[in-house]
């Protein structure tokens, strides 16, 4: 199947499925979203959501943000992943943006990246989400599902990833579209054992053309065949090595 045809149904699916796809991180504002995205890296959108909150009633401006401490802002955020950058990253990117922005999130890629804890993927998502621009954030599921889906081709970087989605989909998809990777690969497409038989891509996913064609699923029997062959073999052997010691210790 052509490149340009795995697109085509991709986006004619979930357009039809999932068509008001969105983030699970919880928010209120722009600001909210950028906290919440930064902590997110590395952890689960469910264990951020628990500890917003809590974060957002204490910290609801730039401006509060910018005058609390690591400290302060450790005791709040300790439970997510990697909580002692984190809490330098925020303290560091509420300053920024009183300093350099007027407290107002930029919308401009190249501008969110001037704060601390904010990458290319973090300013996509703020770009794509708070501003909808033609964006989209490469995660560990966004870059794992297009390379299985059959819509990126060698593509070893998130770097790389990004410019071939920018190029074959079309720019009003861009932002929902990390939304469908992301979700199809939270729920359904994961990392160690996808869940295949419950996929509705399957007709038209690489992957699943590489694992569960005729030709495949014979290779893999035969695998399964010749690993059990070897098991007997060391099962005997040590049965008779067995033997030979019982023999010479009467």
């Amino acid at each position: 199947m052509l490149r340009s045809e795995r697109y085509r149904h991709f986006i004619e699916y979930f357009s039809k499925n999932q068509p008001d796809a969105e983030t699970e991180l919880h928010y209120g504002n722009p600001f909210q979203l950028l906290i919440a995205v930064i902590l997110s890296a590395q952890c689960t959108d469910k264990r951020i959501n628990q500890i917003t909150p809590a974060l957002f009633e204490r910290f609801p401006t730039p401006e509060s943000l910018a005058a609390s401490s690591v400290e302060e802002i450790f005791s709040y955020i300790r439970s997510v992943s990697y909580p002692n950058n984190k809490a330098k990253h925020l303290l560091g990117m509420a300053k920024v943006l009183l300093n350099d922005f007027n407290g107002e999130v930029p919308s401009e890629i190249d501008d969110l990246q001037k704060m601390p804890g904010v990458g290319r993927k973090t300013a996509n998502v703020i770009a794509s989400v708070v501003y909808n621009a033609p964006a989209i954030a490469v995660d560990t599921h966004v870059f794992r599902v297009a390379d299985r889906i059959g819509l990126t081709t060698n593509a070893r970087t998130p770097l790389a990833v990004e410019k071939q989605l920018v190029k074959y989909l079309p720019g009003d998809t861009l932002a929902i579209a990390h939304h469908w990777l992301i979700l199809h690969g939270r729920y359904i497409c994961v990392a160690r054992s996808p869940k295949c038989e419950i996929c509705p891509l399957t007709w038209f996913c690489r992957y699943y053309e590489r694992t569960h064609t005729e030709k495949a699923l014979l290779k893999a029997e035969a695998l399964k065949q010749k690993k059990a062959a070897v098991a007997k073999k060391q099962k005997a052997l040590k049965a008779i090595e067995k033997e030979l010691i019982k023999r010479s210790n009467p």
